[in-house]
C-alpha cells in the first residue's frame, strides 16, 4: 500500500483577517486555493476560496521522508497548517506510529506547525483585526491511501479490512475492539465510485482514492476541523465574558453614573462580534456544489458534533442577550426612580417657596 499521512492544524489567531490586501507571507505570494472539480455540479455555485501559500518543505524529515507544507489563511481569523508525508506499508498496523509522530530531530509536528503559524501571523499583522495569541490548535490526522496493490475496489477492500481500519482510526489493537465499536467507528462512510472511500472518525479519518487525487476531500475535512476550532474558542470566550459580566454587574457602585453603561456597551459589542463570527464561520461551508463533497462535510459535521457546538454558542449568546436586557431594564428603572425622586424634591421646594411667598 502507498499513500500519504496528513496532519491538519487549525489556529484561531484573530477576529478577522482582511485577506484581500495580503501581498506576501513567509516570502511567498498567496494564491486563492481551488480544488479540482471532477464531478458534475452547477457551474455558478460559489465555493469558498481561502488564500494559500506553499512554503518549502519542512527542514526536518519525518521518518526519513520530506514533509510538504501548505498554509491557508481564512478571513474568519484562522490560519491552518497542513503537513504531508508519503509512506509505503504492508499493513495498516504500521501506520499507528503516525498518531503520535516525532520528527527526526525529536520534535513534534504540532510544535513546528505552531512556529510556522506564528511566522505567518508576523507577516499578516497589518491585515489582522483583533489579534489574539493562539493556544493549542485543533489537530486532525488523515490517512490517505492511493494504491492498494492489486485491489481496485476500495469498498470491497474495506470489507476484508474493517477491523484493521477501525483499529487504526481508534489507535487501538483491532482484536481488542468490540463489534459494536467497530461498527460505530465505520459508521460515517462516503463513497462516490468504487475507487474512492472516506471513513470519518473523531480523531482521524481514512481516505482512499485510487486516482491519486484527495485534495477535495481533505479540503472538506479541513473546513469542518476549522469550524470545530472556532466554535470551541467562541464557546470558551463566551464563558469568560459571561463570568466577567456577572462580576462587573455585581460590583458596580453607582449604576446611575455609568457603571452599568460600561458593562452594557461591552455586552453589546461582544454580542455583535460573536454573532457575526458565528455567521461567517458557518457561511464558509454554505455552498458545496459538489454533492459528494457536501456529504463528506456533513459526515464530518456529524462526527465533530458541530451542530451541538453551534447550539452551545447560540445558547450563550441568548444568555448574553438576557443579561443585557436585564441589566438595561434595571438601569432604566433606577434612572426612572432617581428622576421621580428629583421631581418630588423640586415639587416640595416649589410648595415651600409658594408658602413663603404667600406669607
Amino acid at each position: 500500500m502507498k499513500g500519504e499521512v496528513i496532519f491538519l492544524y487549525a489556529f484561531d489567531v484573530a477576529q478577522e483577517i482582511s485577506t484581500g490586501g495580503v501581498g506576501e507571507v513567509l516570502s511567498e505570494k498567496p494564491f486563492p486555493f481551488e480544488i479540482r472539480m471532477d464531478r458534475n455540479l452547477p457551474k455558478d455555485m460559489p465555493l469558498y476560496k481561502p488564500l494559500a501559500i506553499q512554503p518549502p518543505n519542512l527542514s526536518v524529515l519525518l521518518g526519513g521522508v520530506p514533509v510538504r507544507l501548505l498554509i491557508r489563511i481564512y478571513d474568519v481569523g484562522v490560519v491552518t497548517v497542513m503537513m504531508r508525508a508519503t509512506f509505503e506499508c504492508q499493513n495498516l498496523a504500521s501506520l499507528m506510529r503516525f498518531h503520535s509522530p516525532t520528527l527526526d530531530d525529536g520534535s513534534v509536528p504540532a510544535d513546528a506547525a505552531a512556529k510556522l503559524c506564528q511566522q505567518a501571523c508576523d507577516g499578516l499583522k497589518d491585515w489582522m483585526v483583533g489579534y489574539t495569541p493562539f493556544s493549542a490548535p485543533e489537530a486532525y490526522t488523515v490517512f490517505c491511501l492511493t494504491d492498494l496493490g492489486a485491489e481496485t475496489d476500495a469498498n470491497g477492500w474495506l470489507l476484508s479490512q474493517r477491523r484493521e481500519v477501525a483499529g487504526l482510526l481508534a489507535e487501538t489493537s483491532p482484536s481488542s475492539l468490540s463489534e459494536a465499536q467497530v461498527t460505530e467507528i465505520l459508521r460515517i462512510q462516503r463513497s462516490f465510485e468504487s475507487s474512492d472511500l472516506a471513513i470519518i472518525d473523531w480523531d482521524a479519518a481514512l481516505v482512499v482514492d485510487l486516482t491519486g487525487y484527495v485534495d477535495d476531500v481533505l479540503y472538506a475535512l479541513e473546513l469542518a476541523n476549522l469550524q470545530l476550532e472556532e466554535f470551541r474558542v467562541m464557546d470558551s470566550r463566551l464563558d469568560q465574558y459571561l463570568d466577567r459580566a456577572y462580576l462587573d454587574l455585581e460590583r458596580r457602585p453607582f449604576p446611575l453614573f455609568g457603571g452599568s453603561g460600561k458593562v452594557l456597551r461591552q455586552l453589546r459589542r461582544i454580542r455583535v462580534d460573536v454573532a457575526k463570527l458565528a455567521d461567517q464561520v458557518t457561511h464558509i461551508t454554505k455552498f458545496f456544489g459538489d454533492w459528494h463533497l457536501a456529504r463528506v462535510y456533513l459526515g464530518a459535521r456529524d462526527r465533530f458534533y458541530l451542530d451541538q457546538w453551534r447550539a452551545s454558542v447560540e445558547q450563550r449568546l441568548a444568555q448574553l442577550d438576557k443579561l443585557y436586557s436585564v441589566a438595561h431594564a434595571e438601569m432604566n428603572e433606577q434612572r426612572m426612580l432617581w428622576l421621580e425622586i428629583v421631581i418630588v424634591v423640586f415639587f416640595a421646594i416649589d410648595l415651600v417657596l409658594l408658602s413663603i411667598v404667600k406669607r
